[in-house]
């Protein structure tokens, strides 16, 4: 009888685990990876930040992965401070200039009001308690700090599109999500109020055609080659049923 070498099967976790990001921790920066989509919506949201406007401006970046915002602030005259629970991620996001903070975005170990932009990037769908996260993000704000964030609606038809479906797709990884963590959007307008936050929300989604070219380019092993070339732009739409971005100023 011929012994060969005994393969390990891949570790079964729960949904919305995150030791998910340390088996996936080299897929942070492929274009045509796992974590393609976030790639996008980075883009996006950073399209959202303004140049500073003082210096020693600080943006402080919730759930920050592998620091995917830093290529998009670059120029934008912010010192990047990344906060994230997984130190795998945390590592690549050094090496791309953000500076690092190993911990919990409900804990966050800077002091009141000393961010003048907080971004919150598909991070509140992943959490446990997403209002503590909100809490603490407009804590951080200064008056007149700008809060940005994007995140899935707690409905039925985001738990189709972005877990039944979207998991299916080379776009997201399988059981990267729990859809009964998803937050309702006028909930999450209606915390961000009590906080002194004004939140202004639309619906975003990729774009249908440059999605289609992107996964026929990835099926033909044909990769885009960098994060931003030929990848497919996030667009507004009517709806915030599914996947939606928010931003808003801290008055007071």
């Amino acid at each position: 009888m011929r012994n060969g070498p005994v393969s390990t099967p891949p570790r079964v976790l729960p949904p919305n685990d995150p030791r998910q990001y340390d088996d996936l921790a080299g897929e942070w920066w492929r274009p045509d990876g796992a974590f393609a989509m976030l790639h996008w919506l980075a883009r996006s949201r950073a399209a959202l930040v303004p140049p500073a406007t003082r210096p020693d401006a600080l943006l402080v970046d919730l759930g920050c992965g592998a620091g995917l915002l830093a290529p998009h602030l670059a120029g934008k005259g912010y010192r990047h401070v990344g906060v994230d629970l997984t130190r795998s991620a945390l590592v690549q996001a050094a090496a791309h200039g953000v500076t690092v903070v190993n911990g919990d975005a409900t804990a966050v170990p800077l002091v009141d009001g000393c961010a003048d932009v907080v971004a919150a990037g598909e991070l509140l769908e992943h959490v446990p308690d997403w209002r503590r996260v909100v809490a603490e993000a407009c804590r951080l704000l200064r008056p007149g700090g700008l809060l940005v964030l994007d995140t899935l609606n707690d409905t039925a038809l985001a738990r189709l599109v972005a877990v039944r479906i979207g998991e299916r797709l080379p776009t997201v990884p399988r059981g990267i999500h729990d859809p009964r963590l998803f937050v309702d959007a006028r909930e999450l307008v209606a915390e961000c109020a009590r906080h002194g936050v004004h939140l202004r929300i639309r619906g975003i989604r990729p774009s249908l055609r440059g999605t289609l070219a992107w996964l026929v380019r990835r099926a033909r092993g044909r990769p885009s080659g960098t994060v931003d070339g030929r990848q497919p732009r996030i667009k507004p739409t009517r709806s915030v049923a599914v996947l939606y971005q928010g931003h808003g100023v801290r008055h007071g």
